[in-house]
């Protein structure tokens, strides 16, 4: 018997496909009559069961339902291009672009993107689809912002005089219908809708090395990421101005929570005794008896909330307050939320030049500065001045962390 699903030959007897597993009874492709293994016609009409096999067949080719989604799209190409096909050999042109899209696809999959197509030197990536997350416009910012990067460290790698890539970045927001296009052997789900062609415009305004978005998505990553309003601008084929903003960075994590929802300015209600029992630790600690205090629960049902409230009832304390995020993007960089906190002290920011660097070190004095950058780069959150070595394993770095954990000896 032939499988209506592969093709492949089953002996007589047998129910299911022993290659693909599929059942080899046949629905009637007329009636819907399921038929039994060996039937020549069905049983519910007389319809041929080959004919029924066909139409089963040619079912198994019809595309699947389309899904309305709400999708991040991320637009992502180098620049210069054209350029550098006229003036390197095809074959290191490759080694180049393949060097530039295996970086740009490490970044994108630490975030949980999808790219959909490989156009050219080009990059279609979707966040949202096949699998949604609540911060899909976050996390495609920051994929954004690591492909930058890695781009750029690979221009670092290369010999002096060699090649330098430039990519840019385009980003929106929006409805699309995600479905299967195409025919015959070439068959793509490919998302269609406004979102893809503004975030494809986008990218075409962004300069060299940055990443921009649309007013839609920057609505939805503001609290998270510093950016700069570049005004509106006319994009080919939308009807009207559509302001666009550049990601100068991600915001350092006081500031992420001083930015509070407008509704969190109303009273607190139901949690007094969870507020009382914070503060009362806050007290003991005020003793001199060291306190932790650790706030669990279900997504949404208030833990930040109940912090900024004890914070709020703070203000007149002198105290010092230090806030540190971790993120499920950062599981390999297990110093991170330290590291972060000592980017806030030094006011480090991800465009600093060397110039500036030089101020920060005749502020906080060459050695602290160095130490604190070295803690900085072996927590993989920085790649310029101490950068990481890349053959450097961890196990060789867990003694320098906590050599500058613990300092020098006395």
């Amino acid at each position: 018997m032939t499988c209506p699903g592969c093709g492949a030959d089953n002996r007589e007897g047998r129910r299911f496909c022993s290659k693909c597993g599929v059942a080899l009874s046949l629905a009637c492709g007329k009636c819907g009559f399921i038929n039994d293994p060996g039937d020549e016609f069905c049983g519910g009409c007389g319809q041929r069961v080959t004919a029924a096999a066909g139409k089963t067949a040619d079912l198994k080719q019809a595309p699947r339902d389309a899904e309305r989604r709400q999708l991040t799209v991320m637009f992502c190409d180098l620049v210069g291009s054209t350029a550098l096909a006229a003036r390197l050999d095809p074959e290191e042109l490759r080694e180049h672009v393949r060097a530039y899209q295996g970086a740009s696809a490490d970044m994108i999959a630490r975030f949980e993107g999808h790219i959909a197509q490989y156009l050219g030197d080009g990059l279609l990536v979707y966040f949202g689809y096949p699998s949604a997350h609540e911060d899909d416009a976050q996390r495609a910012v920051s994929a954004g912002l690591a492909v930058v990067d890695a781009v750029a460290t690979l221009n670092a790698r290369q010999p002096p005089g060699g090649v330098a890539l430039a990519v840019r970045v385009g980003i929106h927001t929006g409805l699309v219908v995600v479905g299967e296009v195409g025919g015959g052997s070439r068959r793509e789900q490919l998302a269609l809708g406004e979102a893809p062609n503004v975030a494809a415009r986008l990218e075409a305004l962004a300069e060299p090395g940055t990443v921009v978005m649309s007013a839609a998505t920057h609505r939805l990553v503001e609290r998270r990421f510093s950016c700069r309003d570049l005004g509106a601008h006319a994009l080919r084929g939308i009807a009207t101005l559509q302001p666009v903003y550049q990601v100068l960075g991600e915001r350092p994590a006081g500031s992420r929570a001083d930015a509070l929802p407008t509704a969190w300015t109303t009273p607190l209600v139901g949690r007094e005794r969870e507020v009382a029992l914070v503060l009362e630790r806050w007290e003991t600690a005020g003793e001199g008896l060291g306190q932790v205090v650790l706030l669990s629960g279900e997504a949404g049902i208030g833990k930040t909330r109940i912090a900024h409230t004890v914070v709020a009832r703070l203000h007149a304390v002198p105290h010092t307050r230090l806030d540190g995020r971790c993120s499920p993007y950062r599981q390999h960089s297990p110093m991170h939320v330290v590291a972060e906190l000592v980017e806030a002290a030094l006011g480090h920011e991800r465009d600093d030049t060397p110039e500036m660097q030089s101020a920060r070190r005749l502020i906080v004095g060459e050695t602290n500065f160095a130490v604190l950058s070295r803690q900085m780069a072996i927590s993989g959150v920085i790649e310029s001045g101490f950068s990481r070595s890349s053959d450097e394993h961890p196990t060789r770095q867990r003694p320098r962390i906590r050599a500058i954990r613990l300092g020098p000896p006395t």
